[in-house]
């Protein structure tokens, strides 16, 4: 078997990670109705075997910065490699069941992923509840399948690392600890519980209606994130417009990004869930959305265009592992972070609907309650999955813990077959959290250098732009640095989840 240096490993990576990204987007925007990763995972074997990994370390150790950086995530993209080769039949398999699984609803047979976008636009209480519970009736029917995976994953990744506990294995990768990124999280929803328990109270009882349950399920959510009864203010129609006019204020001309392809259509196997496949960037990045109706559509459209405009405007001559590879996805989601929080300034709402003063602050406390919610979610659901990981090697996994850590941060009722579903690979919350923690810092460095009205300031968009040239090579921390903040410092972000009742 062949063993490539440097360049070589870089080249032929480049031609496997695309035809990944482009099966990726065709089956979860809908135009696949299978998935066959497994196929191009065999024709790149050469690529991921144990020798290739040994020279990449040993050029890894040879090699100073900012080379042994980029070498570094090549042998961390090689030891994937390895696990996901040996696991692509079988996630091809899950996948592909996931696509065929049909949920009875109304005399139909719907496919999960139309049930589940369903969920965000069914305007009755109960009925929702009841498509919520069909939902996850399906979806719980292959945890058993994702448990097998996730057990045989970690012993895979025990071997090829050399690492046996999960949260340690992971923690090598990123580079960063994860139980002191718990610990700030976890002090940040606490001291800001004072303020958010009577908003959940206002916005559950005005998003849900009287007929609420005390404890709503999650079966709600895509509903009370979409925050469905200002539909009729922020409508499907216009949300691309207000959403390129309000990047264009910052000088982010997004249809001018040759590179930036985006997907918009409502297709019935289209996952209801945005996202940025980023392809080969800059040349190559496609922003994907399904708009139903509501804000959300524009926090979603502003949150990928954040993501897609960082991909596209990075140095077309920086290596793969600057362009394209990352230890985690924490960087990236700075930028999305900032620019969906947005959506939180009474003067946004006020330009571009019309509304009054009260009215605009009215809707831009509604968006910070959803955003806050989605905070709170996921900082319990760190502390969870630190613990199912921590104790994975000796139970294999078990839902302890997840339905009472998500419901007491959010007073909304998470079950606990969702747990398998709802957990994102690699510590995906870690990366959310510390994105989360560095926007708000990053809010408050705008304030203070652009104005209050950073938002809508072509200052901002030039400090951005800065930013994206260097792709993904420098961490969320070392952003931190720049603007003058300690990376864990929650200060910031206290101060906006406490004014949100102001």
């Amino acid at each position: 078997m062949r063993v490539r240096d440097v360049d070589g490993f870089e080249q032929r990576l480049q031609a496997y990670a695309i035809e990944r990204s482009e099966e990726a987007r065709a089956v979860r925007v809908g135009e696949k109705e299978t998935s066959e990763q497994a196929a191009i995972v065999a024709r790149y074997a050469d690529l991921f075997t144990r020798e290739q990994l040994i020279a990449l370390e040993a050029a890894e150790t040879e090699s100073k910065e900012p080379e042994r950086e980029a070498v570094a995530r090549l042998r961390l993209t090689c030891q994937e490699g390895i696990v996901t080769a040996a696991l692509a039949e079988r996630e091809d398999a899950l996948e592909n069941a996931l696509l065929a699984a049909r949920v009875a609803w109304d005399g139909e047979e719907l496919p999960i992923r139309s049930a589940q976008a369903r969920l965000a636009v069914e305007p009755d209480y109960a009925r929702r509840a009841a498509l919520g519970e069909a939902v996850l009736a399906v979806s719980a029917g292959f945890n058993d399948e994702r448990r097998s995976l996730l057990a045989d994953r970690h012993e895979l990744e025990s071997d090829v690392t050399g690492i046996s506990e999960p949260v340690a294995r992971n923690e090598a990768e990123k580079g960063v600890l994860l139980r002191p990124i718990l610990g700030a999280v976890d002090r940040a929803r606490v001291e800001s519980t004072p303020a958010f328990a009577p908003q959940r109270e206002r916005w559950l009882d005005r998003l849900l209606g009287p007929e609420r349950d005390e404890t709503p399920t999650s079966a709600h959510m895509a509903w009370i994130r979409r925050l469905s009864p200002l539909e009729a203010t922020y409508t499907k129609d216009r949300s691309v417009a207000v959403c390129l006019a309000t990047l264009r204020a910052l000088g982010l001309d997004l249809e001018a990004e040759k590179g930036i392809h985006t997907d918009l259509e409502d297709r019935p196997q289209k996952s209801p869930r945005a996202c940025v496949i980023a392809s080969d960037p800059p040349r190559v990045v496609h922003l994907i959305t399904r708009p139903q109706g509501g804000l959300h559509d524009y926090e979603a459209f502003l949150h990928e265009a954040g993501h897609a405009l960082h991909y596209a405007g990075c140095e077309a001559s920086l290596p793969l592992s600057f362009r394209r590879l990352s230890r985690d996805h924490a960087l990236t989601e700075i930028y999305s972070f900032l620019l969906d929080s947005i959506s939180c300034e009474p003067g946004w709402h006020a330009e571009h609907f019309g509304l009054s003063d009260g009215e605009a602050l009215d809707n831009a406390d509604a968006a910070r309650f959803s955003d806050t919610l989605l905070f709170r979610r996921y900082s319990a659901k760190l502390g969870y999955e630190l613990d199912f990981w921590t104790r994975f090697p000796t139970d294999g996994g078990t839902p302890d813990g997840y339905e009472e850590r998500l419901t007491a941060a959010t007073g909304i009722r998470y079950p606990a077959a969702n747990h398998l579903a709802d957990m994102d690979a690699g510590f995906y919350s870690a990366d959310y959290l510390r994105a989360w923690i560095r926007s708000a810092q990053l809010r408050t460095h705008l304030r203070r250098e652009v104005g209050e009205d950073w938002w809508r300031r072509p200052e901002t968009g030039a400090l951005l732009r800065d930013l994206f040239r260097e792709g993904t090579r420098p961490t969320t921390e070392e952003i931190a640095g720049r603007i003058g903040f300690d990376p864990l410092d929650t200060t910031p972000l206290v101060a906006e989840l406490t004014a949100v009742a102001a």
